[in-house]
């Protein structure tokens, strides 16, 4: 780590280092647990790079990510046990690990969902005010009008919110792709509509450097290596 980044409060440290959530960290300061250069820490104390903090009976946690590519019909997350979502498809030695989805794609849309059990990805990845890319690949029920591109990457007015500047790319007639650095609910079906049109089919195929490649519909892989640094980096963990 940078110097710059210090002195550093002691529960960031704690989460920068894989040990818990920054929430998970002053838990385990509160219970005498953290201890930096021998004395037991307290909430709010802050570190230096050359100290020593120790996390007694508690090894780091092993986060997992995973990319998994949601098929139409369902759910990315249920409020309703008779909906299937993405965690029910997954097996049982995954299930165990408490994971969840970053972000949601909506029932009728399908491709890229990311999940883990790192909670300090959440914030990070869906703030607002975060400009991480997200591609779609989308297709209309009617043929795209000649200046479709130009007034969608120029920004559409959705019920009174003009969306950000957006990076579209017409692949066929009725097709187009879309980069987008936000996340309005049902946001590009919306914008499709104030185009006079509608969506027949929405597909992510990527999060970030994240990409869903030729992953099968209902599968998922770790994300791991190099693109799993590239993509922790990019989050500033």
């Amino acid at each position: 780590m940078s110097d710059a980044l210090f002195p550093m409060r002691i529960n960031k440290f704690l989460a920068k280092n894989g040990h818990a959530t920054r929430r998970e960290a002053d838990t385990l300061i509160e219970k005498g647990l953290v201890f930096i250069n021998g004395r037991r820490a307290e909430l709010g104390d802050k570190v230096t790079e050359t100290d020593t903090v120790e996390v007694k009976n508690r090894s780091p946690r092993q986060y997992v990510y995973l990319a998994f590519n949601k098929p139409k019909g369902v759910v990315t997350l249920s409020e309703d046990k008779e909906d299937k979502d993405v965690l029910s498809m997954l097996p049982s030695d995954l299930k165990r690990l408490r994971l969840f989805p970053l972000g949601r794609l909506d029932k009728s849309s399908s491709g890229l969902i990311l999940l883990t059990n790192d909670g300090r990805v959440t914030d990070r990845l869906l703030n607002p005010d975060s400009d991480h890319e997200k591609v779609y690949d989308v297709t209309t029920k009617l043929p795209l009008r000649p200046s479709f591109a130009e007034h969608m990457g120029n920004g559409v007015d959705i019920e009174g919110y003009v969306t950000r500047p957006a990076k579209v790319e017409v692949l066929a007639e009725q097709k187009f792709r879309i980069a987008l650095t936000e996340g309005k609910k049902h946001q590009i079906r919306r914008m499709v509509v104030a185009m006079h049109n509608e969506v027949r089919d929405l597909r992510r195929i990527s999060i970030m450097n994240i990409k869903l490649g030729k992953l099968p519909v209902g599968g998922y892989r770790r994300i791991e290596g190099k693109e799993l640094m590239t993509f922790l980096s990019s989050l500033g963990l």
